[in-house]
């Protein structure tokens, strides 16, 4: 029961995903910073052969260079609370000079690891024994409050931060997939955990 409602949430789509950013909002916001001038090599914003060039590999590989980051650029262009759709929107809006329909889907959301190894690896530090009030592993009581705005709303959190968690956990190049594996995981552990 516990886990078909899990499977539930993971597909309910979630307002939390209204506040998007527009991709001109982002670059606004955040890619003039670097694209405005050339800064460290930056394709300029305006520039047809620089942005021809790159984006002969496609958006996706575009987008997925911006998550990760790529030469200079960090990860999620230094703004890791950015969804993957929000910097595909970025990248759309540069690439065609402004006049592109904002995406509803991003180009890429790549993966970097699974659920598990992310979770073992990095987030077991805080949610292993609930340290700063992380919901343990272990404790579905302690998630169940936070699964009442469905699995989008804790990919929200990990995306934007949430209390002492930093965005992305602290992992800028972590893209939403890798993030919603990991919290997918985290709840089904602690879903279907049995004491030993």
């Amino acid at each position: 029961m516990v886990v078909s409602t899990v499977a539930a949430l993971s597909l309910a789509v979630s307002s939390a995903w209204a506040a998007e950013k527009t991709g001109r909002e982002v670059v606004e916001q955040t890619c003039v910073a670097c694209h405005a001038s050339g800064k460290d090599g930056a394709p300029k914003i305006g520039d047809v052969p620089a942005w021809t060039q790159r984006s002969k590999l496609g958006l996706a590989k575009l987008t997925e260079s911006a998550i990760a980051g790529i030469g200079k650029m960090p990860a999620h262009g230094g703004q890791p609370n950015l969804s993957d759709l929000e910097m595909s929107r970025a990248i759309a809006f540069m690439v065609s000079f402004g006049k592109a329909v904002d995406p509803s889907k991003p180009y890429a959301t790549p993966t970097s690891s699974t659920g598990e190894q992310l979770v073992q690896g990095h987030c077991v530090a805080c949610h292993g024994d609930g340290k700063d009030g992380a919901p343990r592993l272990n404790d579905f009581s302690a998630w169940k409050p936070r699964l009442q705005k469905g699995m989008d709303g804790l990919l929200r959190s990990a995306i934007t931060g949430h209390k002492a968690m930093p965005a992305r956990s602290g992992m800028a190049n972590l893209s939403d997939t890798d993030l919603k594996n990991a919290v997918t995981y985290m709840v089904v552990q602690s879903a279907t955990y049995k004491a030993k």
